[in-house]
C-alpha cells in the first residue's frame, strides 16, 4: 500500500542514518579490539562479523542494506564474496566488497525476512576460503496500511438495560507489524456518547445510560472509528457504521381507544358469536401485549377474548331474545399482571369503558318446549292409541298459528295438525322394532312459514304374546347301553317376550318310555324309564312336552321332541346315531328343486328347436336324413392307408336310378347277372334286399371276409381308391355310363366297366 511522500522521505532518511550510524559503531569497535589482541601478539579467530541485516520496505531500489564483514577478506588481497538463499542473485546482489544491494521493492506484509547463506572464495581460484555462514535479511515496517473493519454484526440490547450492560463487540485489523506502533489498533466512539462507551483497546459496546426506551427511540446508530499509531496524528484512521436495536419490554400498561363502545346484533345468532372488538392501545410490541379484560354484570351472558393483535372480542355466551331484554349495557375493565414498574404509561390512560348492546328483532321460528319427547307405549295396541303431545310457540309479537307434521316415512305415530297429539297408526310390535325415532316439525303459517324441528322417541313396552319354544332338543339322545333310569339329554325354553319368568315343562301325554323333570331353572330333563333300544329300531322316537312361560297372563305352547337312538362310545359320546323321519320340504329345497326342473326343461327345448333347425337345413340342401347319412365312409388312419369298411354310398345309386343313367347295355354281360325289378321309384329296403340276392347269388363274387388284390395304381392318383366300391358292385352287364358325369376321381373306374375308347378319349 503506497504512503504519502513526504512521510516517506522522512522514514527513509531516519533508517539510513540509523543504519549508518550502527555500521560505523560495529566498525570501530572491531578496530579496538583488533589493536587490543594485536599488543598481547594473539592469533586471531577468522569468522564472519554479521547476525542480522534490515531492510526497510517501501524504499526505492537500488538500495545498499548490508556489508558483509569476514577476517579471511583482510588477510587475502583477492577475495570475492557470493550469497545463495532467498531472492539471492536476484532480489539480493552482493559485489566483490562483500556489499549487499537489493533490486526491487520489499513489502513486509507480503514477506517479512529472508534466509541466506553467505560465501567468501579466491577469486583467481574460485577455492572456498570459509564455510558458508548463514545470515537473515529482517524487512523493517512502515505505517503504509490502514485499520480495516471485519463484517460488523447487528447489535442488539433491551430497553432499561443497566449500564454497563454488554451491547456487541466491534474488531478492526491492520496488516502492519502489530509489535510496532503501526499496528496498533485503538477504537474510539464519534457519536450516541450519552447512551453508550467503548472500549479503545477491545472494541467493546456498553450500554452507558440506563434509561434507554424503546418507545422513544427503537434504533441506533453509532459511527465508530479504528486508528493505528495508537491514534496519535500521523496515522491512519477507519471508519465503520454499527447499528444498534433496542428490544421491547412490557413496560407500558393497556388501556382502551375510547371510554364507550357502541353493538347492535341480530337476536338468532348461534352462540358463541362475536360482537365486535374493544381496541386497546398499548405501545408494547404485540408478544408483550397481554391485556386481561373483566366484564362487571352480565357475566353469564357476555364474556372477553383477548385475540392475537392483543385488543378484546367481545363475544355472546348464551341466545339473546329481543322481545324479552331489547339492549345490554355494562363496564369493562382492561389490565396487565406482568408489567414492569414503574410503567412508562402512566397518567391519563383509559382502562374502564363502557359498553353497549342493541338487539335486533329477527322473524324467529316456533319453538319447541323440549328439544326432544321420550313417549312409552305397549305393544298390540290398538290403533289411534294415544302416545302423547308436542307443543311450539311463536316467540315472536304478534304470534303466528302452527301447524305440526312428522317428517319421518317410517314413523308409526300420527300427528294432530293443530294440538300436535301423537296417536298410533299401526299395530306395535317390540319383538320387531323395541324403539322407533321420529322427526317432528312446527311451522308457521303463511307468509312467515318459518319452521323448526324435535326429535319424539318412542319406546315399545313389551306384552306377553309369544309362546315358548322348545331349544337344545338335539341334545337328547338314547344311547344302546343306556339303562332304566338314565338322563338322556337336557331341554331348555327360549321366549322373544321379556320378563317371562321361570319356565314349566310338563309331558303333554304319559309314556310308558319317558318320564320329565322340570328342574326348576328354565330347564328340564328327560328320563329314560327302560332301556333295550336298539339303532335298527323303526319306529319314529318322539315325546310331546308343554312349556308355560310366567307371564301376565301366562301362555302355553306344545312341542315335539325327536329322539335318537345312538351307538355311545364311553361317557355317552356319540358313535353313530339313526335319524328320524323328518316330513315336510323346507322353502329353500323347495326352491332348489324348482330351479333344477327349470333347468332341465331349458335344455330340453333347445334340443328340440337345434333338431327342428337341422332338419330344415338338410329339406333346403334336397336330401333326406338318410341320404346324408349313407354317404358317410369310415377310414383307419391307423396304419399306412386307407380300409374299406362295411358301408357304400347307396344313395348315389339311388340317384342314378332316378336320373334314368342306370340302365342295361347291350352286349355279354363279364359277371353273371339276376334278373331283378328296377327300383328307381321303390322301397330302399326292397333295393337292399335285392342286392343281397345278388350277392347270394353271385357264384364268381369272393366274399367280403377274404383276401382282396387290387391292381397297383401308382401314387398320388387323381381317381383315389377304389377298395370302398368294392363292396357295391355286383357284377351285373348294365351301362356304367353315367360314371363319366361324376368327374375326374372316376374315370379309371368307367374305363374298368366297358366305356367305348372313343369316349375314354374324349374324356381326356
Amino acid at each position: 500500500m503506497m504512503i504519502h511522500p513526504v512521510q516517506r522521505v522522512m522514514a527513509w532518511t531516519l533508517l539510513w542514518t540509523g543504519l549508518v550510524v550502527l555500521q560505523f559503531v560495529l566498525s570501530a569497535a572491531a578496530d579496538v579490539e583488533e589493536v587490543h589482541h594485536s599488543s598481547v601478539l594473539h592469533r586471531n579467530k577468522r569468522e564472519w562479523k554479521f547476525n542480522i541485516y534490515l531492510a526497510s520496505e517501501e524504499y526505492p531500489p537500488p538500495q545498499k542494506i548490508a556489508q558483509l564483514i569476514n577476517t579471511k577478506a583482510k588477510e587475502k588481497p583477492y577475495t570475492e564474496f557470493q550469497i545463495s538463499g532467498e531472492g539471492a542473485n536476484g532480489l539480493f546482489i552482493v559485489n566483490d566488497d562483500g556489499e549487499i544491494f537489493v533490486t526491487a521493492v520489499l513489502d513486509r506484509e507480503k514477506k517479512s525476512s529472508y534466509k541466506l547463506n553467505a560465501q567468501i572464495r579466491d577469486s583467481r581460484t574460485k577455492v572456498r576460503l570459509e564455510p558458508d555462514a548463514e545470515f537473515h535479511i529482517k524487512v523493517t515496517d512502515i505505517n503504509d496500511n490502514k485499520p480495516i473493519f471485519s463484517d460488523i454484526p447487528i447489535g442488539s440490547v433491551y430497553e432499561r438495560a443497566a449500564k454497563g450492560t454488554e451491547v456487541m463487540t466491534v474488531t478492526a485489523t491492520d496488516a502492519d507489524d502489530p509489535t510496532t506502533a503501526n499496528g496498533n489498533i485503538v477504537y474510539t466512539l464519534m457519536n450516541g456518547t450519552n447512551y453508550f462507551r467503548i472500549s479503545n483497546q477491545t472494541g467493546r459496546i456498553t450500554v452507558e445510560d440506563s434509561q434507554l426506551d424503546r418507545e422513544t427511540q427503537s434504533q441506533y446508530k453509532l459511527v465508530v472509528q479504528a486508528s493505528d499509531m495508537f491514534g496519535k496524528p500521523g496515522g491512519f484512521t477507519t471508519t465503520t457504521i454499527v447499528t444498534v436495536n433496542i428490544n421491547d419490554i412490557n413496560d407500558n400498561v393497556p388501556a382502551f381507544t375510547g371510554g364507550t363502545f357502541r353493538f347492535t346484533v341480530k337476536e338468532d345468532v348461534k352462540t358463541p358469536f362475536e360482537i365486535g372488538k374493544l381496541t386497546v392501545k398499548d405501545q408494547d410490541e404485540k408478544q408483550n401485549k397481554n391485556p386481561k379484560f373483566t366484564i362487571q354484570g352480565n357475566n353469564d351472558l357476555f364474556f372477553v377474548n383477548r385475540d392475537d393483535d392483543g385488543d378484546g372480542a367481545l363475544m355472546i355466551n348464551k341466545g339473546l331474545d329481543y322481545e324479552t331484554n331489547p339492549s345490554y349495557s355494562f363496564m369493562v375493565t382492561v389490565s396487565e399482571a406482568d408489567v414492569v414498574q414503574p410503567p412508562d404509561s402512566q397518567g391519563s390512560v383509559v382502562t374502564s369503558a363502557r359498553v353497549y348492546v342493541s338487539v335486533l328483532d329477527v322473524n324467529e321460528p316456533p319453538v319447541f318446549t323440549q328439544t326432544e319427547y321420550n313417549f312409552q307405549v305397549h305393544e298390540g295396541q290398538n290403533k289411534n292409541k294415544i302416545v302423547g303431545s308436542v307443543s311450539a310457540s311463536d316467540p315472536d309479537k304478534p304470534g303466528y298459528k302452527i301447524s305440526y307434521a312428522i317428517r319421518s316415512l317410517k314413523c308409526p305415530l300420527e300427528i294432530n295438525q293443530q294440538t300436535g297429539q301423537l296417536t298410533v297408526k299401526e299395530e306395535l310390535d317390540r319383538e320387531s322394532e323395541e324403539s322407533h325415532i321420529c322427526e317432528v316439525t312446527a311451522q308457521e303459517e303463511p307468509p312467515s312459514g318459518l319452521i323448526s324441528y324435535a326429535m319424539v322417541k318412542l319406546k315399545v313396552l313389551d306384552i306377553n304374546d309369544n309362546d315358548p319354544v322348545l331349544v337344545n332338543g338335539s341334545n337328547v339322545y338314547i344311547c344302546e347301553k343306556d339303562k332304566k333310569g338314565e338322563i338322556i339329554g337336557t331341554i331348555g325354553a327360549f321366549d322373544k317376550d321379556i320378563n317371562t319368568g321361570i319356565f314349566r315343562f310338563t309331558l303333554a301325554t304319559k309314556t310308558s318310555n319317558f318320564s320329565l323333570h322340570d328342574n326348576l331353572n328354565n330347564t328340564a330333563s328327560i328320563i329314560l324309564n327302560h332301556g333295550g333300544f336298539k339303532t335298527d329300531h323303526s319306529a319314529e322316537t318322539t315325546l310331546d312336552i308343554d312349556i308355560s312361560d310366567s307371564g301376565s297372563p301366562p301362555r302355553k305352547s306344545r312341542n315335539t321332541l325327536h329322539i335318537r337312538v345312538c351307538t355311545c362310545w364311553e361317557n355317552r359320546r356319540e358313535e353313530y346315531c339313526r335319524s328320524y323321519a323328518q316330513t315336510g320340504v323346507s322353502v329353500s329345497a323347495l326352491i332348489a328343486i324348482l330351479l333344477c326342473i327349470a333347468t332341465i326343461l331349458v335344455i330340453v327345448i333347445l334340443f328340440v328347436l337345434r333338431k327342428r333347425y337341422q332338419k330344415e337345413t338338410l329339406v333346403a340342401l334336397g336330401k333326406s336324413a338318410g341320404e346324408i347319412h349313407e354317404q358317410l365312409v369310415t377310414y383307419d388312419e391307423e396304419g399306412g392307408g386307407e380300409m374299406d369298411t362295411n358301408g357304400y354310398d347307396v344313395s348315389i345309386l339311388s340317384s342314378a336310378c332316378h336320373s334314368g343313367t342306370l340302365r342295361a347295355a347291350p352286349g355279354p354281360a363279364i359277371y353273371a347277372v339276376a334278373k331283378k325289378p328296377p327300383a328307381c321309384k321303390g322301397d330302399m329296403a326292397m333295393m337292399i334286399e335285392v342286392k343281397k340276392d345278388e350277392a347270394d347269388h353271385d357264384r364268381d363274387g369272393i366274399p367280403y371276409d377274404t383276401l382282396h388284390i387290387y391292381g397297383y395304381e401308382g401314387t398320388e392318383s387323381l381317381a383315389g381308391s377304389l377298395s370302398s366300391l368294392d363292396s357295391s358292385s355286383v357284377g351285373s352287364a348294365e351301362n356304367y355310363d353315367f360314371l363319366s358325369d361324376w368327374g375326374p376321381r372316376f374315370r379309371t373306374l368307367a374305363q374298368l366297366y366297358g366305356m367305348d375308347g372313343s369316349d375314354s378319349d374324349s374324356s381326356y
